[in-house]
């Protein structure tokens, strides 16, 4: 791993940023995307740059702007000259119930979740075929059935799975490309009622949430992982879906 450069997008806050300590950890280089987090991404940056100098650089950009993302990339390379690996974390994440949805929800959702995505992906293709890398894409567990209020989402998400199982054909075998599909990790940024989390923890067989390490360690294992690994979600859920998948 010395020397080799990973890029994370959403890289500041939340999973992003347990994502980025634990793969800083384990000696990777990190190119740190952000959009609106930059007091939270630069304390990041500062942290882990001060147990390894020059170690981690950061990116801003919104990734809603589909026409700059080719813009994105030549910083993402022009970093430290390689990237090895992307990790497609970032993401929006509201409901758009189907009477109230507007286009430009549709934009925001599709861009950061799939789009963007997509566009990373094709313009980082020749560094990370190059130097046999790897992709990791963060999916859901309700992308190919739908979150109830949350179906703009929903269908962007199973985008991303398409993209993901697309890929690992497409840029096989030099790149492997997996995606991870989290259940409930943290609780949402927008507030839950305590009957809602409680209906949530009740359909989950390990009776808690995850713990955001989970996805890191996850990451690391598919950035890392056998080289005849490719093209899979690897659910994260504490056996969820195993139940099926009740409404918040």
């Amino acid at each position: 791993m010395s020397g080799a450069v990973i890029v994370v997008t959403g890289a500041a806050k939340r999973i992003g940023a347990a994502i980025s300590r634990h793969l800083h950890q384990q000696g990777y280089r990190l190119v740190l995307h952000y959009h609106r987090s930059a007091a939270e991404a630069e304390q990041l940056a500062r942290e882990l740059n001060a147990k390894r100098a020059n170690s981690v650089s950061l990116v801003c950009q919104d990734l809603t702007q589909l026409a700059q993302l080719e813009g994105l990339v030549a910083k993402l390379i022009g970093c430290y000259g390689r990237v090895d690996g992307l990790v497609n974390n970032a993401s929006s994440f509201y409901a758009t119930p189907l009477a109230s949805s507007t286009p430009a929800q549709w934009h925001d959702l599709f861009s950061t979740n799939a789009a963007a995505p997509y566009f990373l992906c094709q313009g980082l293709a020749p560094q990370l075929i190059k130097h046999q890398g790897a992709i990791v894409n963060m999916v859901d567990i309700h992308a190919e059935k739908g979150l109830s209020q949350h179906l703009i989402y929903s269908m962007a998400k199973n985008a991303l799975i398409t993209l993901t199982r697309g890929l690992a054909c497409e840029l096989a075998p030099q790149v492997r490309v997996n995606a991870i599909a989290p259940g409930a990790i943290l609780w949402p940024e927008q507030p839950l009622t305590a009957t809602q989390k409680k209906h949530i923890l009740a359909s989950i067989p390990m009776a808690r949430l995850g713990d955001p390490q989970d996805i890191a360690q996850t990451v690391e294992f598919l950035l890392q992982g056998p080289r005849y690994l490719t093209g899979e979600i690897i659910t994260l859920d504490g056996g969820r879906s195993i139940q099926g998948l009740p409404d918040a």
